[in-house]
């Protein structure tokens, strides 16, 4: 029977090149302790020979693994899949691989996974975190950790422009006629629905619209269709919500329910997921510039890893601009009371909707 070949030992590669196991070693662990011209020479034999060194026993050495952590809150949601992107590409490009983990919502899984993961990974990304402030600093004097859609004071953040693109919204449903608009909320204790209702609010002040207040809900589509009678209760001539997922759900519930959007209600969404210009009509939306946040928070991290001194304001903001489809028109003619207030969830949207802990998306 044929023996399996072994694969090739640092002490292979150093009879073949002539050098010391030693003098192996320190070309892949540490490359600046030998001469460029060795280097080259015991990299070309060990292609040659097919050696590949042990990932793990380098960080043992070195105490770097060449390896990041993504955490999201929830793998499924379109709005991770550009940020997902962007960290990945930016880490391949410096040389690191990158694991992605989904906590499901969960702030106890997200506990669990980042217990495990913390030790193997040189630097951990945060996406719409459900930990609370504290605990993200705590874990921030493990490893270095940039924090995605949410500022935590003491840590970098990477966050999209959220008055900019809320202020773009109302001001296009304010040029089409629009007097009132209704902000359907998503989590409750979310950082970014904070700062979008918060922006509403400053906006309208300056437009002269009427601002009302649904929810909260979770941000599924589900949550939009359950929430549509809700809706049409308060009879808004336009929505502005937390996200597309919940914009496109609510057009499918006004839809199943004989509403014409946007002829009797105008709806914009926020993200400006893949799918989004998909749904009938397409939707108007914010576009969060997504895979720019996955790469500038790559770029953060790997200032941390680096040992890079934090700027005195660590967080990136990026920029977001409206993207103008086909869900939002002029006000219709004939109008029912403008919603005001927070308006009362009803049993069915009650179900689909859920406080989350701290977090954002």
């Amino acid at each position: 029977m044929n023996e399996v070949p072994r694969p090739p030992t640092i002490y292979d590669v150093a009879e073949a090149a002539g050098v010391a196991p030693s003098t192996v070693s320190r070309a892949f662990s540490r490359p600046g302790r030998v001469s460029a011209q060795t280097a080259t020479h015991i990299f070309a034999v060990a292609a040659e020979l097919g050696y590949r060194a042990n990932p793990l026993a380098r960080a043992l050495q070195n105490g770097k693994t060449s390896t990041i952590a993504l955490v999201v809150s929830d793998v499924t949601n379109p709005v991770f899949f550009a940020i997902i992107r962007g960290v990945e590409a930016a880490a391949a490009g410096a040389g690191y691989a990158m694991l992605l983990a989904d906590t499901q919502e969960s702030e106890t899984l997200e506990r669990t996974l980042l217990d495990r993961l913390i030790h193997g990974v040189d630097g951990v990304v945060l996406a719409s975190s459900r930990l609370s402030d504290r605990t993200i600093r705590t874990v921030a004097t493990q490893r270095p950790v940039v924090v995605l859609n949410r500022i935590v004071s003491g840590t970098r953040c990477v966050v999209p422009d959220t008055e900019s693109g809320v202020g773009a919204a109302l001001r296009h449903l304010a040029g089409l006629g629009h007097r009132s608009v209704t902000y359907m909320a998503g989590p409750e204790a979310s950082w970014v629905d904070g700062m979008r209702w918060r922006s509403v609010v400053a906006t309208a002040a300056e437009t002269g619209l009427k601002v009302g207040r649904a929810g909260p809900y979770l941000p599924t589509m589900a949550a939009g269709v359950a929430a549509a009678q809700d809706i049409r209760r308060t009879a808004p001539t336009a929505v502005l919500a937390y996200n597309d997922l919940l914009a496109i759900g609510l057009i499918r519930g006004l839809t199943q329910a004989g509403v014409r959007v946007p002829e009797q209600m105008s709806v914009i969404g926020f993200d400006n997921v893949f799918g989004s210009d998909f749904c009938t009509p397409p939707l108007t939306t914010v576009a969060s510039p997504l895979r720019a946040m996955g790469t500038a928070a790559f770029r953060e991290l790997h200032q941390a890893i680096r040992g890079e001194p934090m700027n005195s304001h660590p967080v990136v903001p990026l920029t977001a601009q409206l993207v103008v489809r086909g869900s939002a028109g002029p006000r219709r003619r004939k109008s029912t009371s403008p919603a005001s207030g927070t308006t009362r969830v009803s049993g069915s949207a009650r179900q689909a909707s859920i406080s989350i802990p701290a977090g954002s998306e």
